[in-house]
């Protein structure tokens, strides 16, 4: 064989036997160099503090300390990562009134202690004060954001609701009582405490306003 042919030849079977033994569908490229929990918790954070309109792609990769790219392929796009940000910011830091009202033995008793942890939590100096559920909305201009987070702030007045028609079947409450005026008087509570820890209230003038509330409240 000519000595080219037989290099040729040699070189193709070389390509050949290097492509057989690269794993099939192995991915390339660097591997992501960067926590997503952590890039996660920023992102959370950085939507807290500045809304969701007010906080830019550029923002986020600057707190989350990542590049677009890798922002686009760990999260998608902003709206995307918002949504994410929002169920874990549940599981993170809102997840207080959904067990007050799992555990405590009346709507009364459960409404109270949302209250009184939503004082705290909202004016904790840990992290942004306020509820990023309500805060996320000011001046929102994408529908879709709106109107996801209406419906999350509607859902929360909707299981209060739910649990003040239980106690109301079971005699806990009185039956004329109005538990639609009532579960909405509560969420306007819970927001209305959230912008004034926004405003800078403290945990104590938040627990007095808790007070007062449940001291209106119907009872048998």
């Amino acid at each position: 064989m000519h000595p080219m042919v037989s290099d040729k030849v040699s070189n193709r079977e070389s390509e050949e036997t290097g492509a057989k033994a690269r794993p099939a569908g192995k991915p390339r490229g660097r591997p992501r160099s960067f926590d997503r929990e952590t890039a996660l918790e920023k992102a959370i954070l950085a939507f807290w503090e500045h809304g969701y309109e007010a906080t830019s792609v550029s923002d986020l990769t600057r707190v989350m300390d990542i590049g677009a790219p890798s922002l686009y392929s760990a999260f998608g796009d902003k709206q995307s990562l918002f949504e994410e940000v929002v169920r874990e910011y549940g599981v993170r830091y809102g997840s207080f009134a959904d067990r007050a009202l799992a555990e405590e033995p009346t709507a009364h008793a459960a409404v109270a202690r949302m209250l009184r942890e939503a004082a705290a939590e909202y004016t904790d100096p840990a992290h942004p004060h306020g509820c990023l559920v309500v805060h996320a909305a000011t001046n929102c201009s994408t529908p879709e954001v709106e109107q996801s987070l209406r419906g999350r702030r509607n859902a929360n007045i909707a299981a209060i609701r739910s649990r003040i028609e239980a106690d109301v079947a079971t005699g806990a409450l009185p039956a004329g009582i109005d538990a639609a005026a009532l579960a909405r008087h509560t969420g306007a509570m819970i927001q209305g405490m959230s912008q004034q820890a926004r405003d800078g209230a403290s945990r104590e003038e938040l627990e007095a306003l808790a007070e007062i509330a449940m001291a209106n409240w119907p009872r048998t």
